[in-house]
């Protein structure tokens, strides 16, 4: 065997997979088909509950450059109308706005310091598989060659080969009928508000940064990004053309969204500069996640619309899921089923963004019946009930996996904990990194070693305590950071002590 798991794909879900891997002591094999890392900027920024998942690996601070620990963010948008945030106590939407291209460099340095293989120019061009393994072949710089696997993983995108090697559909629907055209841009200093940092367009009003604006025309967006301004425009029943697209043709496009002409000039800075224009769009699901030993990751296994960010928070987090159940079978200790879990978890995660974000887009389309489904919209987000489903939902918080166990938090992401220990208070982010299992005995005389014992070669324990109220008295985290058991218990009972081996054996196998 060659490797135990090879990855097609190094963009930030494949990447964040061989990271996850590593840490698990699997050392994968990441294959890319580009020479070099893309200057392409497909994203800007991250939203919902991945920016926690990232401050949890210790990869934060290195993309935001501050040491403080993340923040909710006090408004966002959803379908184009405002969603204010800051008047709720449990914000679970968090941003951080950072370009895909320093997402990507940033996961591929921490890879390389993990001992990862990324070999570029290689390209997945065939598969067979058996009982033990995957046979991959790969078309290479210096020729074609054969590897030899466990486990591939792909992540190679909405245009998947490893997808359609296996022969797994992508049912879902495509669209044309809309155009959208975005660029990096200069604006003139006069018009940005110096309080609020909006827009203030010539002949038609303030527009915020970042909040998608809606008109009877199209949805036209301004995004002060700290490496550079970026214009968007989306509009309807019209054609894109086939010459390359120009800033001239941006400018006849905001014209036609806002009615009045927006003074704009070329990108300042070294860029690189984003100027492109992208035609319809697809939303499709994987008919399945996985296929023997061949796995599916990101957008090689669901592709929706960009509205609202959820791209890079559903597929860094799918990484996050995968990573320490695939090393868990390598390793030998998986109970039964558990690599099935990868699926029938994150496929309704996946199906969640594909229904939001459908719901967003037919939310900002053009006609007068969108205008007054959007009066009603706007209505029901007084409510503060409405706008925290709508936060959750868009941030990932509300998913919930299908684990054994009454208590609120089981199947959830474990909350922000600032913990006292021996050596000093410290927060949860910082017994995360190692991506390894971790039992928080927070009871007031550490009674719960026992209950790892056999698995301490697999599981880390914790004792601690903290002064804030309400919070439970034991964790066991997955290494995905989600709660596989808790207990409100001062002193846990035999009882409450028997359904933590219990979780224990359903998520990290008997013990040796």
């Amino acid at each position: 065997m060659t490797a135990d798991v090879v990855i097609a794909g190094a963009g930030p879900n494949g990447l964040m997979l061989a990271c996850e891997l590593s840490l698990a002591g699997v050392r994968p094999i990441v294959l890319e088909r580009l020479p070099g890392r893309t200057e392409e900027n497909r994203a800007n920024g991250l939203v919902g509950q991945v920016v926690r998942a990232l401050d949890r690996r210790g990869l934060y601070e290195r993309l935001s450059g501050s040491p403080e620990p993340p923040r909710p963010s006090p408004v966002f948008v959803f379908g184009a109308m405002p969603l204010d945030l800051g008047r709720l106590d449990d914000n679970p939407m968090y941003g951080l706005p950072v370009p895909q291209r320093r997402i990507e460099q940033v996961l591929e340095e921490r890879a390389l310091e993990l001992g990862v293989e990324i070999r570029r120019g290689h390209e997945l061009t065939g598969l067979s598989q058996d009982e033990d393994g995957v046979t991959v072949e790969i078309a290479g710089p210096e020729g074609p060659y054969r590897l030899r696997t466990r486990y591939l993983v792909g992540a190679d995108g909405g245009h998947s080969v490893t997808r359609k090697l296996c022969g797994i559909g992508f049912p879902g629907v495509t669209r044309d009928d809309s155009v959208s055209r975005g660029a990096h841009v200069s604006v003139p200093a006069e018009l940005i508000d110096p309080v609020t940092g909006g827009l203030n367009v010539p002949g038609y009003g303030p527009i915020p940064p970042f909040m998608h604006h809606r008109t009877d025309h199209g949805l036209f967006v301004y995004g002060p990004f700290p490496t550079g301004t970026l214009i968007n425009t989306t509009e309807w029943h019209q054609d894109g053309g086939d010459q390359p697209m120009s800033l001239d043709e941006l400018r006849e496009s905001v014209r036609r969204v806002l009615g009045v002409d927006l003074p704009f000039g070329p990108p300042k800075g070294p860029g690189p500069h984003q100027l492109r224009r992208l035609t319809g769009g697809n939303t499709r699901l994987a008919e399945r996640f996985r296929d023997g030993r061949v796995l599916l990751l990101g957008d090689a296994a669901h592709v929706h619309s960009a509205i609202g960010g959820p791209g890079l928070n559903l597929g860094l987090q799918d990484a996050v899921n995968l990573g320490w159940k695939l090393a868990a079978e390598i390793h030998g200790w998986a109970p039964p089923g558990l690599l099935d879990t990868y699926e029938t978890e994150r496929r309704p995660a996946a199906e969640r963004v594909v229904m939001h974000t459908q719901a967003q887009a037919a939310l900002i389309a053009p006609g007068p019946e969108v205008t007054a489904l959007r009066a009603l919209f706007t209505e029901l987000l007084r409510d503060e009930r409405t706008t925290k489903h709508i936060a959750d939902m868009m941030s990932g918080a509300d998913i919930r996996y299908d684990l054994e166990g009454t208590h609120p938090l089981t199947g959830r992401p474990a909350p922000d904990l600032v913990l006292e220990t021996e050596t000093g208070s410290v927060r949860l982010a910082e017994l995360t990194k190692t991506a390894r299992p971790l039992l928080l005995d927070l009871t007031p005389d550490g009674a719960l070693a026992g209950a790892l014992d056999g698995r301490r070669d697999r599981v880390d324990l914790v004792t601690a305590k903290t002064s804030r109220d309400g919070l439970p008295t034991a964790l066991l985290l997955r290494p995905d950071c989600y709660v596989a058991w808790a207990s409100d218990s001062l002193r846990p009972d035999a009882k409450e002590r028997d359904t933590l081996r219990t979780a224990l054996a359903s998520a990290f196998g008997v013990a040796g």
